[in-house]
């Protein structure tokens, strides 16, 4: 898989986040943190961005709410959980295809070691 700046960028600033708060806190927290990181590194980022899915002629606006959007091109999915399953996965997924996009990073903050946490997925 090619290396991705942007992706590189944004998993440096999670790292930093992480390194000061640890794990076990609440996914707001981090998220809260994040975007302040990403903001600092000049990025711009667009957190809790709602997305509408289309059943039948039904428009349902809210059906999906992205974590954070960054440059309008990388979707990032944030957990605090024991581990990252499957589900976690296929949610990232179906926003990358809903949105079009084709990078999303999965980032679990409840690891000691963030690396470990962190999914980089290519739809």
């Amino acid at each position: 898989m090619s290396r991705d700046p942007l992706s590189d960028q944004v998993i440096g600033a999670a790292i930093e986040v992480h390194r000061n708060l640890g794990a076990g806190r609440l996914e707001a927290a981090y998220e809260k943190c994040l975007l302040h990181e990403l903001s600092l590194r000049s990025l711009a980022v667009q957190s809790q961005v709602y997305l509408p899915i289309y059943y039948k002629g039904l428009a349902v606006e809210h059906a999906f709410k992205l974590d954070l959007l960054i440059e309008n091109r990388l979707i990032v999915e944030l957990k605090s959980c024991e581990k990252l399953l499957p589900i976690h996965q296929s949610q990232l997924l179906t926003y990358l295809k809903l949105t079009g996009l084709k990078t999303g990073l999965l980032i679990n903050f409840n690891t000691a070691l963030l690396k470990n946490g962190i999914r980089r997925l290519v739809n």
